[in-house]
């Protein structure tokens, strides 16, 4: 049985056989040249669509292997001042709580833009000068040029939208610091299929066989077909709408990604080598899908998570796991059990560090060592919501979960250690700053990290509860009794304690009654009795005041005068801040000022 709207035979590739020009020897070379030729325009504007990509790919795996190589060279470290001078300095609306991308995005972004518009519009003609009598062909090359650069998009848009994927593995970039890029490569993508169609409308218009042309269906109405359904995946991205509808956003991008997918292959029609790239596509997607459900399903299986509410505004989440992960990363949890959220998966930031123990047990015997992955969660609504009523009812209560990735987190450059460290994390990023402490305490002496600094700031006035109880459990975990050295821990709490008073500097507030109370006294049988030998051992303070990061950042950095490592996780503001004054002392490492050798900033986009 034949396909429908595909010419029969099928096969794999059309033949590039042009035939015999009738027309003049000048009318013929002006066809078949480099830039018109439609027998040979895959070749002339897909592949170099493609080799544009990888070009930009191979720079930044380039750039992610040289600090291995270079070391610590100081003409390298100039160098990299001043990428990482684009990188980190941000621009922000006045009015608008909202900002760009870095620079250094945006200038990339240009360099994308320039050259789909030189490929686009630089070749003559547009359109082909035919004439009732002279047909040159019936695809104009304007329409022709960028349906083959679209095509080409393919594979990178798909690519660059999964979780586990191999430009994370070559650049070192996750996965989710790579969706501007998934983002952009769309919406190229989608212009190029706009200005791919018009053409074909105004030619045959001009001609007057457009209504004959619609009537026979086939590339016409799978073209359509096709160009309703990007419309819909690239403009129901726009962030107030994902955000705010993100699971209606989630199925419905899946679905039209499916429809789309579909009927542009069809549209392709085997095409000379379009199918190749449906091809490419296919197992760039398919690999990444397996490498993420070999390691969910036949690595880890079912895992069980325990429920805890640690105060009325806060949810920890258990679970025992043979993994290994970084610092600071996060991973996708599925509860099996939960009817309609378990056919979703959320991401969570881990808040505690793997046991070095298990971990080395694991590496130089082959056991399974266990580690405890924790989990600090504000419920918003949703699965978290449900699952914080489920802890309430049910304090305790294990659930069967499938866990996937860990993705993210401090790259590699972190575990090099810095001659100073200062982690900045606000809001519900405060567990981010928890995995970050513990892997710093369990390794500070096989690194060269000496100075750890941390900044919490929070409007919870339930925050302060569970966070140093969560400091409790690590002390406890690792056996640490005394005074951590070159650890302090600053917490500004901005929001109301219970009462209606505000923090101050001590580790006491205020009752519902107006009394005094003590709110260090750890509850957890783990860690009875610590008050404040806890705050002295992690050298914690408090302060009633919002955190002046810039100010914070600036005394770390003329306190050294070698490199600090700096690590954010919080909203907006506070992000932009930071990268703001890094980007600000990059600048005067790059005029010889601050006697600073580096200055490296990571932001850590999940909070959860």
């Amino acid at each position: 049985m034949s396909l429908p709207w595909l010419t029969q035979p099928v096969m794999l590739h059309s033949s590039r056989d042009a035939g015999t020009c009738t027309m003049t020897p000048q009318q013929c070379a002006f066809k078949t040249q480099h830039w018109v030729f439609w027998y040979n325009a895959d070749n002339v504007y897909a592949l170099n669509t493609v080799y544009f990509f990888v070009a930009v790919i191979g720079i930044f795996a380039v750039g992610y292997g040289l600090p291995k190589v270079l070391g610590k060279n100081g003409l390298y470290l100039r160098m990299l001042a001043a990428t990482r001078l684009l990188s980190y300095r941000q621009l922000r609306g006045k009015r608008l709580d909202w900002g760009f991308p870095s620079v250094g995005i945006l200038l990339l972004g240009l360099v994308g833009a320039a050259f789909f518009l030189a490929m686009t519009l630089g070749p003559q003609p547009y359109y082909w000068p035919n004439t009732k009598t002279i047909s040159f062909g019936n695809s104009p090359p304007l329409a022709t040029r960028t349906g083959w650069m679209g095509l080409g998009c393919l594979p990178f848009v798909i690519a660059l939208s999964t979780k586990a994927n191999m430009i994370t593995a070559l650049t070192g970039i996750s996965y989710e610091k790579l969706h501007v890029f998934h983002s952009w490569a769309a919406w190229a993508m989608f212009v190029l299929a706009l200005v791919h169609t018009f053409p074909f409308i105004i030619y045959h218009q001009w001609k007057g066989d457009i209504v004959s042309q619609w009537s026979q269906g086939g590339v016409w109405v799978t073209g359509v077909i096709a160009l309703i359904a990007q419309a819909w995946l690239t403009l129901m991205s726009f962030p107030f709408i994902r955000n705010r509808y993100y699971e209606f956003f989630k199925a419905t991008h899946l679905l039209a990604a499916a429809a789309f997918v579909v009927f542009f292959f069809i549209h392709c029609d085997f095409r000379l080598s379009s199918w190749d790239y449906f091809i490419a596509t296919g197992v760039i997607y398919a690999l990444s899908l397996l490498y993420a459900h070999i390691r969910t399903f036949l690595l880890r299986g079912v895992q069980h998570a325990e429920l805890i509410p640690e105060t009325d505004h806060t949810l920890r989440i258990n679970i025992g796991t043979a993994s290994t992960w970084r610092p600071g990363q996060h991973v996708f949890l599925r509860f099996l059990t939960l009817g309609v959220h378990s056919m979703t998966a959320h991401p969570f930031t881990i808040c505690s560090a793997p046991s070095v123990r298990s971990t080395e047990s694991k590496r130089d015997n082959g056991n399974d060592g266990a580690s405890t992955m924790v989990f600090y969660i504000k419920p918003r609504g949703g699965i978290t919501g449900r699952l914080a009523n489920l802890a309430r009812l049910q304090p305790g209560v294990k659930l069967a979960a499938l866990l996937e990735g860990p993705y993210g987190g401090v790259p590699d450059r972190w575990a090099m250690g810095f001659d100073e460290a200062l982690v900045i994390v606000g809001g519900s990023g405060a567990g981010f700053s928890l995995a970050l402490i513990e892997d710093w305490m369990t390794n500070r002496h096989r690194r060269d990290t000496q100075q750890l600094h941390i900044l919490v700031s929070t409007r919870d006035p339930n925050m302060r509860a569970w966070y140093l109880e969560a400091l409790a459990r690590i002390a406890s975990k690792n056996a640490f009794s005394t005074a951590i050295g070159g650890l302090d821990i600053t917490i500004h709490e901005t929001g109301p304690q219970p009462g209606g008073g505000h923090s101050g500097q001590s580790a006491s507030s205020v009752d519902k009654e107006g009394n005094e109370k003590d709110i260090t006294k750890i509850t957890d049988s783990t860690a009875k009795d610590s008050g404040a030998a806890l705050l002295e051992l992690f050298q914690v303070t408090f302060k009633a005041s919002r955190p002046d990061v810039r100010a914070a950042i600036h005394r770390v950095a003329s306190s050294t005068g070698g490199s600090i490592g700096i690590a954010a996780c919080g909203p907006p503001s506070m992000s932009y801040d930071v990268s703001v004054e890094a980007a600000n002392i990059q600048k005067r490492i790059l005029c010889g000022g601050e006697g600073l050798s580096e200055v490296w900033y990571h932001q850590e986009a999940f909070s959860y």
